[in-house]
């Protein structure tokens, strides 16, 4: 059952991150015009943050295709190459982008450790793989993939925050930390294997 409800969870996922993805290339390059509070960041960091747009969008492009391609490692292996890649970029940009951001400290904050979290986890996982630990990869790559899964529900948010006339603030900051904590926690909680790596094996003492 909690498998089942894991691969809803990454189904849906998914169907969100391919138009997110899409407009956020757009609008690295220009096509869609940015709103006015991303155009301030992008005037403060003329370069950086459509370069954070740009990886970003690719990122959440490339990772449901990687997930659905697990089983062809001649394909698996060197697109997700391609998408941790775009991933380290669009989670070290985001340093900058939080700091020059005009959103309140609350967010900015959220935005840092969901970089800080992304980082660490594509770490964890590349180590794992290297270590054989597919089933430990491939959890620790879905974890990955909810926190990626945060630009998603804070765009969602975002949308209907203005919308509804709620007050913006105080929704956008929560969004900038529930929208990859909630689907984090979800991923950790239904995964039948666990991110920490495997406690190690004590050596028999040589006898003397």
């Amino acid at each position: 059952m909690s498998r089942l409800l894991l691969v809803a969870a990454i189904c849906a996922s998914i169907s969100l991150a391919l138009p997110t993805g899409v407009v956020a290339l757009a609008q690295s390059f220009g096509a869609i015009p940015l709103p006015f509070n991303l155009h301030v960041v992008d005037v403060r960091l003329p370069g950086v943050f459509k370069l954070h747009m740009l990886a970003g969008g690719a990122a959440l492009l490339l990772i449901p295709l990687v997930i659905l391609l697990r089983a062809r490692r001649a394909w698996h292996r060197p697109l997700g190459r391609i998408a941790v890649g775009f991933v380290v970029v669009a989670a070290v940009t985001s340093f900058p982008v939080a700091y020059e951001s005009t959103s309140p400290f609350v967010a900015r904050l959220g935005f840092v450790a969901q970089g800080s979290v992304w980082l660490a986890l594509v770490a964890a996982g590349i180590g794992a793989i290297r270590r054989k630990e597919r089933a430990r990869h491939a959890t620790l790559m879905l974890a990955m993939t909810a926190v990626a899964s945060g630009a998603i529900w804070v765009r969602l948010t975002t949308a209907i925050a203005t919308s509804w006339d709620l007050p913006f603030d105080p929704v956008y900051s929560c969004a900038t930390w529930l929208g990859w904590l909630i689907p984090l926690a979800l991923v950790l909680a239904l995964s039948p294997v666990s991110i920490l790596p495997r406690p190690a094996k004590p050596r028999m003492a040589l006898a003397t």
